[in-house]
């Protein structure tokens, strides 16, 4: 099944908008757009906006984030048409996940289309979250595995993330993971440590080609300082939409 028809395959708002837009737009490239200055945050997305399906954010890293930021952000994200993936990594029981969800400085549900959960603290998480996101048609992905060497999510806790996205599939749109975990088309998976040139950081982070990623079963490459480090970041993110809409294109 392609984008398009797989966006039939779901009853979540977020998931269908996503497969459509990847087939309308024909890019399967999440920017990691991992800056601390949001100025430079804007600039970086008006240039490449229109050649990603989503934009990645950690929200609280930025040292100068003004009072109106979602609102700037969503109008980066409906001129340029994509959608917008808060990186929070949620790893909390469910009460305290609702609150950080939706209250505090960043009120998260109010911009993010979609959230990212540990699954950690067992199911508690997700109806936490969903109770907050379910209602605005967000979306959650599930950090089956991870891209640094050494982590923890591996085996039975992968298949674990697995079983508890099929429990819970209204919200949980997918995984962040490193290879296709499950036949049913309805879930994305969306892989990070992606780079033209293979290797590893001196940080442990584990980089893999697009071709590659693609080839494996996920969906949408996500690629960071391969983009917003390079000297022409345009040019450099419309080559690795190029590459990773024709690695899908090949399948």
């Amino acid at each position: 099944m392609d984008y398009q028809q797989r966006s039939q395959s779901t009853a979540n708002p977020t998931a269908k908008r996503l497969f459509k837009l990847m087939a309308e737009k024909q890019t399967n490239l999440c920017l990691a757009a991992d800056l601390t200055d949001f100025n430079g945050l804007t600039d970086l997305i008006d240039k490449i906006g229109g050649q990603i399906c989503v934009l990645k954010t950690h929200i609280d890293i930025i040292s100068n984030l003004p009072d109106n930021f979602a609102e700037k952000l969503d109008e980066l994200k409906n001129k340029h048409d994509f959608l917008i993936f808060e990186d929070r990594k949620f790893a909390d029981i469910g009460h305290t996940v609702k609150n950080q969800y939706a209250q505090g400085l960043y009120k998260i549900a109010d911009w993010a289309d979609i959230i990212n959960a540990h699954i950690i603290p067992g199911p508690g998480i997700i109806e936490g979250l969903a109770e907050i996101g379910l209602p605005k048609g967000r979306g959650l992905l599930l950090l089956a595995e991870m891209s640094s060497a050494g982590n923890l999510a591996t085996g039975d806790y992968t298949q674990k993330a697995v079983e508890l996205a099929g429990q819970y599939d209204d919200f949980v749109i997918g995984f962040i993971a490193q290879h296709k975990l499950t036949d049913d088309d309805k879930f994305i998976t969306m892989t990070p440590g992606v780079k033209l040139a293979e290797g590893a950081d001196n940080l442990k982070q584990q980089y893999n080609a697009p071709e590659k990623v693609i080839k494996n079963g996920s969906d949408v490459i996500i690629v960071g300082r391969g983009i917003y480090e390079a000297a022409e970041p345009e040019k450099e993110a419309e080559k690795y939409r190029q590459i990773g809409w024709q690695a899908y294109v090949n399948l």
